[in-house]
Order: C-alpha cells, then sequence, then structure tokens
C-alpha cells in the first residue's frame, strides 16, 4: 500500500471505509456507490481496495477491528455522471471505464488482500460523480454500514437504495500537490450530523476553504475508537503516508467503558506512530456529547491531559470549546452530539483561523 499511496492522492471529500461485511449467497450481485470528485481535471486514477475490516463496529458483536473478510469475486467499473444530475437511480451516464487489476477484469480477492485497479485516464469536472459499479459474489464481504454518499443495489433490473455494497478505500488520483492532508477520527470526523451527499462536514469545508493546492483524505469512520487506531493496522497504516493529519477520538471509548489512562495512551500511542513517520498531527480535544456526570468527570480529565501534556509533543486544538455549551454544561453538546452543518460550519472557521495550512 505503501508504494500506491506515494503515487496517488485521495480525490474526494467522502469518507470510505469497511465497517462491516455481508454475505451474497455466493450469487453474482451488483452495486453503485455515488463520489463526488473534488479536484476536476484530466487525471490518472487507481482504486485502493482491502479485504480488512478497518475498526469495530458498535460493541464488536458483529465485526471487529482489523478483521479479515473471506475471500470473494468481483469486477468494476467507473460511471461518470454529471454534477447536476438529480436521479441516481437511474442517471445518465457520460462515459464508462471498465477497472482492471493486473491486466484482468475480474479479480479474485484473498483474505486480508489490499489491492488496487490498474491505472486508468479519466477526465472529469469538480462534482461530477464516479459512480463505482461492482458486480460480486461471495459470503463475507466487506461494507460501510454508515456511508453518507448514496449506495445502490439492483434487484430485478433495479437500482434500490441498499449500503450493503463494497466500496474502495480511495479514489486515487495522481495529481500533483503540496500537502497531503488527512481526518482521522470516528463518525463526527466522517460526517454523522450533517445531510448524506452534502459534502458539509468540517473537513469537507475546511478542505473547500484551503482548495486544491492540496489533497485530503476522510479516515473518520462511525463508531471508531482511539483503541482502534492505536493498534497500528490497516486504518493507521493508510495515514502514515500523510503530510497532516488531525486526530479526534474519544467519544466512542468513553461510551465503551475505556478508563482515562487508556484513552490517554492510545492517543498517546497514535500521535508517536504518526510521528515517527514524519507525519505532523492535530489532536482534538475530546468533543462533548452529552455525557452523565459519572463520564463527564473522565471527559474532563482526558481533555486536561491533551490540553497540559500532550500539548507538548503535538498541535492541539480545543473543538470542546467550540461545540460544547457554556459552562457548567460544556460537556453537553450545543450543536448535536453529531455537530449539524452550522456547528461544522462555526468549527471549520475557527480552525482556519487558528492555523495557517
Amino acid at each position: 500500500m505503501k508504494e500506491y499511496l506515494n503515487k496517488y492522492t485521495s480525490n474526494t471529500l467522502a469518507s470510505s471505509s469497511n465497517q462491516l461485511y455481508f454475505n451474497s449467497n455466493n450469487e453474482i450481485q451488483r452495486s453503485r456507490a455515488f463520489y463526488k470528485i473534488f479536484a476536476g481535471g484530466k487525471y490518472e486514477y487507481s482504486f485502493l481496495f482491502s479485504n480488512i475490516i478497518d475498526s469495530t463496529y458498535a460493541d464488536g458483536s458483529i465485526s471487529v477491528a482489523n478483521e479479515s473478510c473471506d475471500e470473494w469475486e468481483m469486477k468494476a467499473k467507473i460511471l461518470l455522471i454529471d454534477s447536476k444530475e438529480t436521479n441516481l437511480s437511474s442517471p445518465k451516464i457520460e462515459n464508462e471505464y471498465n477497472l482492471t487489476f493486473n491486466k484482468n477484469s475480474i479479480k479474485t480477492v484473498i483474505s486480508k488482500e489490499i489491492f488496487y485497479s490498474d491505472p486508468i485516464v479519466i477526465e472529469a469536472k469538480k462534482n461530477d460523480y464516479f459512480c463505482v459499479e461492482i458486480e460480486f459474489k461471495g459470503t463475507k464481504i466487506p461494507y460501510f454500514e454508515e456511508i453518507l454518499i448514496p449506495t445502490f443495489r439492483q434487484y430485478n433490473g433495479k437500482w434500490i437504495p441498499d449500503k450493503k455494497a463494497p466500496v474502495p478505500a480511495m479514489l486515487g488520483a495522481k495529481r500533483e500537490v503540496e500537502k497531503k492532508i488527512g481526518f482521522l477520527g470516528d463518525s463526527i470526523t466522517e460526517g454523522i450530523g450533517t445531510p448524506m451527499n452534502k459534502y458539509t462536514h468540517w473537513n469537507a469545508i475546511i478542505a473547500e476553504k484551503i482548495g486544491e493546492k492540496y489533497s485530503y483524505w476522510n479516515l473518520g469512520i462511525g463508531y471508531g475508537r482511539a483503541n482502534d487506531v492505536a493498534f497500528d493496522g490497516i486504518w493507521l497504516e493508510k495515514a502514515k503516508n500523510l503530510d497532516l493529519v488531525t486526530i479526534c477520538f474519544g467519544v466512542n471509548d468513553l461510551g465503551r467503558g475505556y478508563t482515562a489512562s487508556e484513552i490517554e495512551n492510545n492517543l498517546l500511542k497514535v500521535v508517536k506512530i504518526l510521528q515517527k513517520n514524519n507525519v505532523k498531527t492535530i489532536l482534538f480535544t475530546i468533543p462533548p456529547f452529552d455525557y452523565n456526570e459519572e463520564t463527564k468527570k473522565k471527559w474532563n480529565e482526558i481533555n486536561n491531559y491533551i490540553l497540559t501534556e500532550l500539548s507538548k509533543i503535538t498541535e492541539v486544538y480545543d473543538v470542546a470549546k467550540i461545540w460544547g455549551q457554556d459552562f457548567p454544561n460544556n460537556h453537553l453538546a450545543k450543536y448535536g452530539g453529531h455537530p449539524d452543518e452550522n456547528g461544522c460550519m462555526i468549527m471549520a472557521k475557527d480552525f482556519l483561523n487558528k492555523y495557517n495550512l
């Protein structure tokens, strides 16, 4: 994956990940996922895929971080759809590109495999859709349950909204940029709390304000925990080849009963691993999430540790101050536990005022 990440950089602001898996009963099925392109132009593309679960879903009773899926089979194509298209269940297709893998149209995906498509040149306008259409069959196929872009499955010839669709980990473009920025975190980083397919989450706003001189990779995943990313599996591996990474974890760790010490140590470990790989880090305080009194004590303790101790080794952004209510209710969420569009806009403006990226 390192060779791939040295050559290609993300060209969408949507998060794309493996969170759960499903069974197609070895019957051939088809899916579509619609990604808006960030930087328009003519670029060489390659699409990164993984057969490994990135992070633990909910309580871990179904899937856990770094779990491998089974062998399955796929064919893939990219459908170019105009940005003005509104009927994504039956869109007008501007162009179509078949993907190959080592010059083969059919890819047999093996356990724990990380792979990518052969290079292909595509010209598209900013905000045009890359519809990733995949024909697949297998018994344990990864997908992104909390994905925030339109996904469909084909049933009796009709495209019906359905999240059980395998998706790429990166829409990689060979594009010269000054800096590669990543946003590592949970559902708040992914953008949950903002509308489907709107791209109004906080890091998308930041990316649009800074512009196309940089690239941006949203590595936020719903239910994500510092405990998972600190394991140093595939999820953190994605971030190691970036120039700058923001880190926002803790809400789910608190919710799952980790101690303050465990959360502090995991955050420290994540920062140190990235810095060891020459990645600049900006660590966020843990956002407010309507905590009860017991959890509030741990939340205050950890945020104090971030602000007083971890700030000695990394940049720290106090997002809790922006998203929390006024003291003494600063542990309660002002814009919703998953910040809404207004909360994301306010935070993005404050962030850009503080950092000259």
